[in-house]
């Protein structure tokens, strides 16, 4: 029986904040479908920021960090925040002076001043090029104000200090978990909102017992600390080159970076394809 695949994107299927994998690990994805293998998305993007990567024809999705699950039609999980959580949420982060972005199904939505906030940094990590690549390209992230009211899954925070964060984590902190990225000195608190209801990891399980499949029969490729669940659930866990040292300490197999064919060379030392 063929595998199942996971795979992280910003920073691990593609160059952070973007959407264009490299040829090799197209070509990998489809010599893998070949042999019986399947292979999911699984990222904390909403749906509507991974669209681009549909035309690569995967098998279904771990989304907004496993609050949106699918295996090809089928929706096995879908779970939003509620409205009193999100006002909390906002209403607290925002007078603490903490830069939002909250991610629905279908939009993402910003404050106004993040793009003037990121580009006061210097270096970070993937999420932080994401955002920044995100906001500079303008890949659907709109206006705090154009909100429509629609469900959202995650909220994504900056802030100089941790301290801009401490009331909200204690309003919300039984409800969600606070996952702050490993970041220079130099650089800015990031992270997001996860609800404790959902993570990549139990994404992952809801795949595998909906096809049937132990969990053994599981690898999953990622490179921050955003893919924790995902990497402690899956049978092989694999961490880019690239990624964050305290995610490769944990993971099984360390594989080139995004950027030199990792993504490939995993796929044939792991026995998925052949070169």
């Amino acid at each position: 029986m063929g595998k199942l695949i996971f795979l992280d994107i910003d920073g691990t299927l593609t160059p952070a904040g973007t959407n264009v994998p490299p040829e090799s690990a197209v070509n990998a994805i489809r010599l893998a479908q070949n042999r019986g293998h399947k292979v999911f998305l699984c990222t904390g993007r909403n749906v509507d920021m991974l669209k681009p990567l549909l035309k690569y024809g995967f098998d279904g999705m771990v989304a907004s960090s496993g609050g949106y699950v699918t295996c090809g039609d089928q929706i096995l999980f879908d779970c939003p925040m509620t409205e009193t959580q999100l006002h909390t949420a906002l209403d607290s982060l925002h007078r603490h002076g903490v830069f939002c972005t909250i991610e629905g199904r279908d939009g993402s939505f910003g404050d106004s001043s993040l793009k003037e906030f990121l580009d006061s940094t210097e270096g970070g990590n993937s999420e932080i090029e994401r955002w920044r690549k995100a906001l500079s390209d303008n890949l659907g992230i709109r206006p705090m104000e154009q909100y429509d009211g629609q469900p959202i899954y995650k909220v994504v925070i900056m802030a100089k200090t941790t301290d801009q964060i401490e009331e909200c984590r204690s309003l919300l902190e039984k409800d969600f978990q606070f996952v702050i990225q490993d970041v220079p000195a130099h650089g800015c608190v990031n992270g997001e909102l996860v609800n404790r209801a959902f993570d990549k990891g139990r994404g992952v399980k809801r795949i595998a017992e909906y096809l049937g499949q132990p969990l053994s029969d599981t690898i999953g490729f990622g490179d921050s600390m955003n893919d924790l669940e995902m990497i402690q659930t899956v049978g092989i866990s694999v961490c880019m080159a690239n990624g964050s040292e305290k995610l490769k300490k944990i993971s099984d197999k360390i594989c080139p970076s995004v950027t030199e064919d990792g993504i490939y060379q995993a796929f044939i030392d792991l026995e998925l394809i052949s070169e």
